[in-house]
């Protein structure tokens, strides 16, 4: 029997992705009693085969839009959601909570955001399909399965890496990536957030101890900076899992030792 309090969650998805990467976790949570939401990014509501067939309408998609766009969807909630983020989805998670929205958020795999200096060898490894072109800043850039696999599927089997990007992967806009990778030199970057915002929702951080494209050093900084606030900021590491951690095997231990500390943390107030 279903115990849990019944909350809204809302799922965003990450660069190369769609709502569609959420298909488990919306399931599993759905049937403990909750809401769930997964928003696409704006114009990427589509499908897969619509964005790999004409992705030219997320070509100039930015962080800004992208975010702004949840934000008011969350506004228009009756309550504050558990908010639950992949990739750039948990950094955009981040960015939500430092605006005074969600009862609780989760990042998962987060791209960095402002302030992070971590450049792993890896992660700018998986990053250089898009970035080793300036003009990808302003169109989509696909994957291919050897690109894919060693950024989300590292640790999957070469049958499960081939069935998760041949349902999940889709062009992505290539200037979330830039606007991403060069925070550190924008003043205005998109991505900045304050580390010592003692009045945001409670946050965790989980990391796969095997991602290329955030290795867990990344989100293992990202933890250090909110320790300049007094509100509750967890970290978790998921050893031997890769990027793509909401498909491969085993989810199920991800998703519910996330909703599970959400539920037990909203809106635990900051410590003075």
């Amino acid at each position: 029997m279903n115990t849990d309090p019944t909350q809204t969650i809302v799922l965003i998805h990450g660069l190369w992705m769609t709502p569609l990467s959420w298909e488990h976790w919306i399931d599993r949570y759905r049937a403990r009693g909750h809401r769930v939401l997964a928003p696409a990014w704006p114009g990427m509501d589509t499908g897969v085969e619509q964005l790999r067939a004409d992705p030219s309408v997320v070509d100039h998609l930015g962080i800004e839009e992208i975010v702004d766009h949840y934000d008011a969807i969350i506004r228009e909630l009756d309550t504050p959601p558990i908010i639950m983020g992949h990739s750039f989805g948990g950094a955009f998670t981040e960015i939500l909570l430092d605006r005074g929205l969600g009862a609780a958020g989760v990042a998962i795999d987060a791209a960095a955001v402002k302030g992070i200096t971590r450049l792993p060898l890896a992660q700018l490894r998986s990053a250089f399909p898009v970035l080793k072109n300036p003009a990808n800043a302003h169109r989509s850039v696909a994957l291919t399965f050897e690109e894919f696999r060693y950024a989300f599927a590292n640790a999957m089997t070469e049958d499960g890496a081939r069935a998760a990007y041949e349902r999940y992967a889709v062009p992505g806009p290539g200037r979330v990536l830039f606007q991403g990778a060069f925070a550190n030199f924008n003043p205005h970057a998109p991505t900045q957030v304050d580390f010592g915002n003692d009045d945001r929702a409670p946050l965790l951080l989980i990391a796969g101890g095997a991602d290329h494209t955030v290795p867990a050093s990344v989100d293992r900084s990202a933890s250090r900076h909110y320790r300049r606030s007094a509100a509750v900021t967890d970290y978790r590491e998921f050893p031997g899992r890769a990027h793509f951690t909401i498909g491969q095997e085993g989810w199920e231990n991800v998703a519910d030792y996330a909703l599970d500390w959400a539920l037990a943390h909203l809106a635990t107030p900051a410590t003075t």
